[in-house]
């Protein structure tokens, strides 16, 4: 089996770079073309870009002003609405005291804008009368029942006083000529603010079928979790519930009357903003307090009805105040002066590599270029898979990345001289120097990427895109020295140009001091009339050689000084004593 050159090894690093950008080209073009669902551009946050705001304000009985607790658990919640719907670099805002300000960056879709108006509490009231069934609870064993024609006796004049949420006395003959005469189609006919005390008559979302609900008996609240799945038994998608231990009583109760009873006495409503978003049937008594939601769901539903009862147990009721688009706050002039800010960091990295780099300091604007390259089509993927937009903090946390960068290539570049000025070869400083560097721009890297991570964790919602960008730009930065950077020099030093250490090339040894082979082995007499002009640039240099040795150096320079009898002082090349 061959051995890996160093050679070997640089080709396969830079296919590799080569394979991983066509795969993220691919990707993306997938998402265009196919999916349509990205962009060749980044999407741009509600600073950049502008958006849509909408303006809830709270409704509480009796006209009190909400707590400042009730305001933070409704931002709390809304916010989680929003990022379940994939819109990234939203902001959520109290405003007055009583409202709540969403701010979305471009145009919200129907379903994003459903999930933050739908911003009332979550009631759970037991089922009187219905046109026909909808879903069913499912128990451990995850059978379900079928669902018969509901009985008409149920309509039936009351004759007591009810007692319990699923009684039936609860229809009043004034209630059931209501029922009949409601138009779930009627915009006047508004259940959102019904009294949670009384029966409510309401219709689902696609007013397909009208219920009479009993009074609430639980609300959102009592709600932990709510996940979606497939059912291993048969396949379906289902929507699983988590209450809490007092939701888990009450629950148990209502599933042991509800279990067994004539349908629709058997189903339970799950009501959002006075309308049912579920209506499921008891098929077992549930004690545990996880009970399973099955029915027609597809993925992409049963995921909307877990999200609606996951966020939708607001301490409040609102209702929309406005709704209407936004022109950007910083707009297109910040965005210009940030990516003029970033072409001048670029431009004054690239002036100072060339300065004191030669041509080096080329390695280090291919390396920038590459970079930007794979930052930006990552950017694009993300904003597709993630819904992640680019704010300004965004943009200046790229900014700063440049200037990390440019210390990994010091930090190379400058362990590279250090090993020429020790005597070694070119190719052998380029393998050493990396040996050495890579430990020093893991370890930087490292804490770059948790200080990052942390900031993004526990700073504000307008700071975590920079926390963003800096994380991603710095993991991409490690990819492109592993990948791009050290394999280029690998095989450069290999090249005329650079393997013989031309005055240009950034790695000619003699002018970087190199005025000894070895750790004690130095060059020979240097006449002070009559040498080379590489030996008199060596004479040059001395100084800054002496400048650079470190004590262990210098001790063996004396002890090879008193071997070889020169009398000269250590660390420098000396005449041969007279005898």
């Amino acid at each position: 089996m061959a051995t890996s050159t160093p050679v070997r090894h640089a080709w396969r690093a830079l296919i590799g770079l080569l394979a991983i950008t066509a795969v993220l080209f691919g990707i993306n073009a997938l998402g265009v073309y196919v999916f349509k669902g990205s962009s060749w551009l980044p999407e741009l946050a509600l600073d950049l870009q502008g958006g849509t705001q909408i303006v809830l304000e709270a409704q509480t009985e009796g006209g009190a002003s909400p707590s400042t607790e009730q305001m933070q658990q409704a931002v709390t919640i809304i916010r989680q609405r929003v990022d379940a719907s994939g819109v990234g670099e939203a902001d959520v805002t109290t405003q007055g005291g009583n409202q709540i300000v969403v701010q979305i960056p471009g145009q919200a879709d129907e379903e994003t804008r459903n999930r933050i108006e739908a911003s009332a509490q979550l009631q759970l009231r037991a089922v009187l009368l219905a046109g026909e069934p909808a879903n069913t609870f499912v128990g451990e064993d995850g059978s379900r029942t079928p669902y018969p024609t509901p009985d008409p006796s149920l309509q039936a004049t009351p004759t007591a006083s009810p007692t319990n949420g699923s009684d039936t006395s609860w229809i009043t003959p004034a209630l059931q000529a209501e029922f009949l005469a409601y138009d779930c189609a009627n915009p006047a006919n508004d259940p959102a603010n019904a009294p949670a005390d009384e029966p409510l008559i309401t219709c689902d979302p696609d007013n397909t079928v009208k219920y009479i609900l009993g009074p609430v008996e639980l609300d959102g609240s009592s709600i932990d979790d709510a996940t979606f799945g497939l059912q291993q038994n048969n396949g379906q998608w289902a929507v699983n519930l988590q209450f809490d231990a007092e939701g888990t009583e009450i629950f148990g109760d209502i599933s042991q009357r509800l279990f067994g009873a004539n349908p629709p006495l058997n189903q339970f409503a799950f009501v959002l903003d006075g309308y049912v978003l579920s209506a499921p049937s008891m098929n077992g008594v549930i004690v545990d307090g996880k009970p399973s939601i099955t029915g027609s769901f597809t993925q992409e539903t049963a995921k909307i009805l877990a999200d609606q009862l996951k966020y939708g147990a607001l301490p409040l009721s609102f209702t929309v105040e406005s709704s209407n688009s936004i022109s950007a706050t910083l707009g297109s002039q910040q965005l210009q002066i940030g990516l003029i800010a970033g072409l001048i960091g670029l431009a004054l990295v690239a002036v100072y590599s060339l300065i004191v780099y030669r041509a080096l300091g080329f390695i280090i604007i291919a390396s920038l270029a590459v970079m930007a390259v794979l930052t930006y089509i990552t950017l694009c993927i993300l904003a597709w898979r993630m819904g992640f937009r680019l704010s300004l903090a965004g943009v200046a946390g790229l900014i700063v990345t440049i200037g990390f960068t440019a210390d990994s290539f010091i930090v190379y570049f400058e362990r590279i001289r250090d090993e020429l000025r020790d005597g070694k070869s070119i190719t052998g400083a380029v393998e050493d120097g990396w040996g050495r560097a890579k430990r020093t721009i893991y370890i930087s890297k490292s804490i770059n990427i948790l200080a990052a991570v942390v900031l993004y964790i526990l700073a504000d919602s307008t700071v975590k895109g920079f926390a963003f960008t800096l994380g991603l730009t710095t993991a991409i930065d490690v990819l492109i020295f592993i990948l791009f950077t050290h394999p280029m020099l690998q095989l450069l030093a290999r090249t005329k140009f650079f393997g013989s250490g031309h005055a240009l090339s950034g790695l000619d040894p003699t002018a970087l001091g190199a005025v000894y082979r070895g750790r004690a082995q130095f060059r020979a007499p240097v006449g002070a009339a009559g040498g080379t002009a590489a030996a008199r640039r060596a004479a040059r240099s001395r100084g800054e050689a002496e400048r650079r040795q470190t004590i262990a150096e210098r001790k063996q320079a004396e002890l090879a000084a008193a071997t070889t009898g020169d009398q000269s002082r250590p660390g420098t090349p000396g005449k041969e004593g007279d005898d």
